[in-house]
């Protein structure tokens, strides 16, 4: 059996009859969807969803960083005031 992760759960029944209900109720929190007692689905606020989207891109930058601070050396100086 799939472990759930979250505190909040919701039938695919309950799901569709009031989706507003249940995001209010769990109060930004994620609600898992089940099937059967079995998560199918979680549901989490739009507000939620943008943050993870920035820390994934702010997590994919920090690594590109990372890989080109080795690559310092390799660098061309140049003047803003040149460009």
């Amino acid at each position: 059996m799939r472990q759930v992760l979250s505190s909040c759960s919701a039938s695919i029944s309950e799901l569709k009859k009031n989706p507003t209900a249940l995001l209010a109720e769990a109060e930004g929190a994620p609600i898992a969807i089940l099937n059967h007692n079995i998560p199918t689905a979680y549901l989490i606020p739009a507000e939620t969803y943008e943050w993870l989207l920035e820390k994934l891109e702010d997590s994919e930058l920090a690594q590109i960083v990372k890989e080109r601070a080795g690559e310092k050396k390799y660098a061309i100086e140049v003047n803003l005031s040149e460009l």
